[in-house]
């Protein structure tokens, strides 16, 4: 479990539904806007609805070398509450596994048990797959690439004079790169670059950029921090995710596209139980009832690739992207009721709406009027600059 770690709206709100409210031990900063960077310009977009409240935690314990743990890992809570329930937990390496009379058994170091049922919760920087190859599971590996996410120390005090209570993104027109955020916790900044082949030379880009250098410190030298890696994230799911008295959830199965990754392996491991007590832990089991909340993960991702597409387009044409941010600029002094273009980009930043939701929204004749108007107004404005400089 990496460091990053971001808990959408609509995960909290499922989550205390189900009795789980996370503590302040656990969260370590409240995230109730965002702020929009690029090039020429930053923008806040506040919570579409007040009572919208995301969670920044880190998964596992914190970056490497942390000299004082201030806060607990969201996997160590969620597992003591687990535990807390009568579940048992084993600290010890799989070292294989097979079959045992027909039921799924594992070999640890010095044991071997046998199970009625086999959940795959291994992420996809394990070598978990390998174990699902040797129980027979007919299925394609997931598709992956590179992220990259680093810990800045920037300490508490700086990070909200700088950064606040906001989720920074960024609309860059880097090459490869789909998806950049800055997220303020504690006292570190996680940064989280997602895109295709992420490279030194575009991490260096990345932080070279005068969107980047103006959230900092003019006195601070913005490089690598004190914890980076470069994790693999799933992109494209596995084809056939369960087998008799096997199942995956989670990464090794299905997750939203960048976003949201904690929210699916919530929404796939209790359709999965669903399953495994009410109906039974066979192969049709899991196709009838488990495979429809799967493919609907995954067919939502198909609108997150086109919505990329479409992202990466406006970035590089400056007109649209102007467009972009006078709308938003409107939406978010008042000036128009119905904020179309900012619950857009809220959703798309959270992930708390499905991509195809999102996707329609943007159909609404009344949103690409506005779109179109803000634009086309962008376009006319920088002709006028350009004209007046020549003029002058």
């Amino acid at each position: 479990n990496m460091c990053g770690g971001i808990v959408s709206e609509t995960l909290v709100q499922a989550l205390a539904i189900e009795g789980i409210n996370l503590p302040s031990g656990i969260v370590q900063r409240g995230i109730d806007s965002y702020e929009l960077h690029t090039d020429a310009d930053r923008i806040r977009i506040d919570t579409p609805l007040s009572e919208k409240k995301i969670a920044a935690i880190h998964r596992g314990g914190g970056p490497r070398d942390v000299k004082e743990v201030k806060w607990g890992g969201l996997d160590g809570y969620l597992l003591t509450l687990a535990k807390n329930l009568g579940a048992k937990v084993i600290a010890a390496r799989v070292n294989e596994v097979g079959w045992d009379e027909g039921r799924p058994q594992v070999l640890l170091p010095d044991s071997a048990r046998t199970y009625d049922l086999l959940v795959g919760a291994t992420g996809v920087n394990s070598t978990g797959w390998q174990l699902f190859e040797k129980l027979g599971l007919p299925s394609k590996h997931c598709e992956t690439t590179k992220a990259y996410i680093t810990e800045l120390h920037l300490g508490s005090e700086a990070i909200s004079r700088h950064f606040g209570d906001s989720m920074h993104m960024f609309l860059l027109d880097i090459p490869r790169l789909d998806c950049a955020a800055i997220i303020p916790k504690g006292d570190f900044l996680t940064v989280c670059l997602l895109g295709r082949d992420i490279d030194k030379d575009l991490i260096n880009t990345f932080f070279e950029s005068p969107a980047v250098k103006r959230c900092f410190p003019s006195t601070w030298n913005v490089a690598e921090g004190v914890c980076h890696c470069s994790p693999k994230i799933n992109i494209r799911e596995a084809t056939r995710p369960f087998m008799d008295r096997l199942v995956l959830l989670g990464d090794c199965g299905a997750t939203r596209l960048y976003k949201d990754g904690i929210g699916a392996a919530y929404r796939t491991a209790k359709a999965a139980a669903r399953t495994a007590v009410f109906s039974g832990i066979s192969a049709e089991d899991f196709r009838r009832h488990y495979w429809p909340v799967y493919r609907s993960i995954a067919n939502d991702n198909r609108f997150g690739w086109l919505i990329f597409a479409v992202v990466h387009w406006i970035k590089a044409f400056r007109p649209l992207l102007r467009g972009v941010i006078r709308m938003v600029a409107g939406e978010q002094a008042g000036s128009s009721p119905a904020k179309r273009m900012s619950i857009v980009l809220w959703d798309m930043f959270t992930g708390s709406a499905p991509y195809r939701e999102i996707f329609v929204r943007t159909l609404d004749p009344r949103f690409l009027c506005s779109f179109a108007w803000e634009s086309a107004l962008a376009a006319a404005s920088r002709r006028e600059a350009k004209g007046e400089v020549a003029h002058g």
